[in-house]
């Protein structure tokens, strides 16, 4: 299960950080007030009250989320995420970040995001099915292959797909296209699991070789170990760059010399042990994770981590921030970072890998044709690198930040498809 917790409350919420970034970026390419109004607003959001039988007799009742941002390019796409501090902001930020993921990659997708909130880890396998299923039945009535297809997220994984794809089946006939991030025997694509680590890691190789910094011998910090803090680790590891920290909720671990990465994923990943207590390097706090100097710092947990109030944006010393999580950088910091001349790869440019590769689940489940592996990473490497270099194109045309130009981009696919379908307003 995907589980890599917060170093710090987040001190801005998604929403806030997204809805700065959007103006910021509406500004630049002209957006008129009609258009921002529809961009801004989302088309549904569904709230469901889940009473779920524990294992003791009991019934516990969690609050729920669904909201979908925008269809006009395509199906709504998102994931689900089971958090303690999961609520309807947040989940709407995670929404509208995945409308401008799916419109940069060029998928015909829009944006949505789920959230329950409830720690996952304290649920038994039985109550966290019943959720689910719970969860799935109440809001059923909005989703569809050709509506809404949830995926994985924080807290979730294959398995918990699966019962959603059950519970779903169970009443409008088998639907393997309904979620992505599912098995492999129900459907699901090879490459899924790890595709947004591969992801951001073809994203950190196109900047690389833009910018002078090999990934071999290359110094990585990585904040979270999770599905993508973890893979992405092992392919730096496999690829020759040194991971010299990594931290999850309860911890970190530092090595000057590079983390035995193989045999910290074994440990953090595979048995579900804490980072901190891997014998391969010195245990520290996750709060000092940000004092150590690296190429590349990678925060891959949760949101807004990066901020003024801790100081860290003021203090971290690497060459380039790469967001593998959702809005890990608030707005205030992102502009001190700017100031300070380092750049921030956006989240919706780096982290995408996971919704390209549930774009070609779907797809293979529409056409019941499963796809090679190596069919899978070369489509994926195409599509990364593909959208890298037309924000790339646009910074260097433009002189804005990374993040901009990658807004600038999506927020005009987003429009044309919104006044090609009738929503237009030529006022200002």
């Amino acid at each position: 299960m995907t589980t890599a917790a917060p170093t710090q409350r987040q001190t801005l919420s998604i929403g806030a950080i997204v809805h700065n970034q959007f103006d910021r970026a509406a500004d630049l390419i002209g957006l008129e007030h009609s258009m921002r109004r529809i961009l801004a607003m989302p088309f549904r959001s569904v709230t469901v009250e889940l009473p779920v039988h524990m294992d003791d007799g009991r019934i516990e009742v969690y609050r729920a989320y669904r909201v979908q941002h925008n269809g006009a390019r395509g199906p709504c796409k998102g994931g689900v995420r089971y958090h303690p501090e999961a609520d309807e902001e947040e989940v709407l930020g995670l929404a509208t970040t995945m409308t401008w993921k799916t419109a940069l990659m060029q998928i015909p997708f829009g944006g949505a995001k789920g959230g329950v909130q409830v720690d996952p880890r304290i649920l038994s396998a039985r109550e966290l099915e019943r959720l689910t299923r719970v969860f799935t039945s109440r809001i059923a009535i909005v989703l569809g292959p050709y509506r809404d297809i949830p995926a994985p997220d924080m807290g979730t994984n294959a398995q918990v797909m699966a019962w959603m794809l059950d519970e779903y089946s169970r009443r409008k006939g088998y639907t393997p296209a309904i979620v992505t991030g599912k098995p492999i025997s129900l459907g699901g694509s090879l490459g899924r699991e790890e595709a947004t680590g591969r992801g951001v890691l073809y994203a950190m190789q196109a900047y690389g070789e833009d910018h002078g910094i090999a990934i071999k011998d290359s110094r990585a910090v990585i904040q979270g170990f999770g599905n993508v803090g973890a893979h992405l680790a092992r392919f730096l590891h496999e690829q020759g760059a040194r991971v010299v920290a990594v931290t999850d909720a309860d911890g970190g671990l530092h090595n000057d010399k590079g983390l035995d990465v193989p045999a910290l994923f074994a440990h953090a990943y595979v048995d579900r042990k804490p980072v901190s207590e891997f014998s391969g390097g010195d245990a520290f706090t996750n709060e000092q994770l940000w004092t150590v100097p690296c190429d590349w710092l990678i925060p891959a947990a949760v949101g807004g981590v990066i901020n003024r109030e801790t100081r860290n944006a003021q203090t971290i010393e690497c060459k380039v921030v790469v967001e593998a999580a959702n809005s890990p950088v608030t707005s205030i910091a992102d502009r001190i970072l700017e100031e300070r001349g380092i750049p921030v790869l956006p989240d919706f440019l780096v982290n995408a890998g996971g919704v390209v590769v549930s774009y070609f689940e779907w797809v293979q489940n529409l056409q019941q044709h499963p796809w090679s592996l190596e069919q899978v990473n070369a489509e994926l490497h195409k599509r990364i690198t593909t959208a890298y270099r037309s924000v790339r194109d646009l910074v260097r045309r433009n002189d804005v930040p990374w993040r901009t130009a990658a807004y600038m981009i999506a927020l005009a696919r987003v429009a044309e498809a919104e006044r090609l379908r009738g929503h237009n307003d030529s006022r200002k």
